[in-house]
């Protein structure tokens, strides 16, 4: 059976032995990561002690590099796995004009967000990324 996360993290913008961060091909959402730990486990309970803070510091340094780099309204953070039982959090950078703002992005649509808006969001990409391998390999 191929997991969908895997296969995602053959591409990642950073990965160690532990975990991966991607960035997620969504075009409504410039920025959306994902850091999905690499061992097949469901819960966060499933893993040692250390290796959850070692996810949880992960998240972190991601959501320091989103609110630094692509300066969203907030910041929603989400680990569900329903349909893919592979530990990962969804690391989401929101803003007022996002298609479903102020609603979950997993919801209908409530507007189109104006594509030049957009596209000066993922023209910050290679900066996110950037930033994101920065804060991996130094932590704070």
């Amino acid at each position: 059976m191929t997991c969908e996360l895997c296969e995602l993290a053959v591409e990642p913008v950073w990965r160690n032995d532990k975990l991966s961060v991607i960035l997620v091909d969504d075009t409504a959402y410039p920025g959306f990561c994902r850091v999905i730990w690499n061992d097949h486990v469901k819960e966060m309970t499933d893993l040692a002690p250390s290796d959850r803070l070692v996810l949880t510091d992960a998240v972190w340094h991601v959501e320091l590099a989103l609110r630094d780099v692509m300066k969203p309204d907030k910041i929603n953070v989400a680990s569900l796995g329903n349909m893919t039982p592979h530990l990962h959090w969804h690391v989401i950078p929101r803003y007022a004009d996002d298609a479903h703002f102020p609603n979950p992005v997993w919801t209908v649509a409530v507007r189109a967000t104006d594509e030049s808006t957009l596209a000066e969001r993922r023209a910050r990409l290679p900066k996110l990324a950037a930033d994101i391998v920065r804060r991996m390999e130094k932590p704070a």
